[in-house]
Formats: structure tokens, C-alpha cells, sequence
């Protein structure tokens, strides 16, 4: 299986936010093993309950560490547009520049396709 990093959103203004992109983070890994690919999500993963907490900076910035570290074995890196690309998103597409990692984009509205077009993507 061809081992993909999930972008998708986290964090939010306010808690009902957070909840609908813990959602849609659910939706993206669906989609990836409905693709047959191995996905990661390090933000649906380490922002669990008692692992770490995204309110606070130090702990923010080790999960997203620790998420990053994943690419080293990773394939591409596959970004969800669907709720617009946040700044820990583009953190994340910067650091698979670095690796030399493939990036994708994807919508969940149009599935099993592939996005080359960015424009109106809102950044959040």
C-alpha cells in the first residue's frame, strides 16, 4: 500500500469547529483506505484525549514534530481542500517540499479525483 500523510484541518474558533474537522480528518482517512492507500493523520492521532493538548504551544509544536518525522517512510503527502488549508496545513506541504515528497490535493466532493486547481481554496 502506498503510505500517505493526511492535511486536513484541526484547530478552530471555537469547539464546534474542532469537532467537525475532527470529522472530516475521519472522512479524509476513510477516503485514503477506500483509495487502498495506508494513511497517517498525526492530528487526529496525538490531539486524543489525555496525548496532547493543541491549546498549548509546547505541545502543539511536538505533535506536529513528531507528525513531520512520519515522512521520512511516507510516499506523498495528500492534502484535503474541503474546509480550506489552515496553517499547520501549509507547515506540513512546506515540510514535504523539504523531503522531496509528492503532494496532492483532494476534495471529498469529488471522490477518487485528484485537484490541480488551488484557486478559491480559502486559507484559515
Amino acid at each position: 500500500m502506498k503510505k500517505v500523510i493526511v492535511e486536513s484541518p484541526f484547530a478552530g474558533p471555537d469547539n464546534n469547529t474542532v469537532l467537525q474537522n475532527i470529522e472530516f480528518g475521519r472522512a479524509c482517512l476513510r477516503d485514503c483506505l477506500l483509495r487502498g492507500e495506508a494513511p497517517f493523520a498525526s492530528h487526529t492521532l496525538y490531539t486524543q484525549t489525555n496525548v496532547l493538548n493543541d491549546d498549548i504551544p509546547e505541545q502543539r509544536a511536538k505533535g506536529m514534530a513528531a507528525g513531520w518525522s512520519w515522512m521520512a517512510v511516507a510516499d506523498a503527502v495528500v492534502v484535503y481542500l474541503d474546509r480550506g488549508i489552515s496553517s499547520g496545513m501549509s507547515q506540513g506541504i512546506a515540510r514535504a517540499a523539504e523531503f522531496g515528497i509528492p503532494v496532492s490535493y483532494r476534495r471529498l466532493d469529488t471522490p477518487g479525483e485528484e485537484v490541480t486547481e488551488l484557486e478559491g481554496t480559502p486559507k484559515l
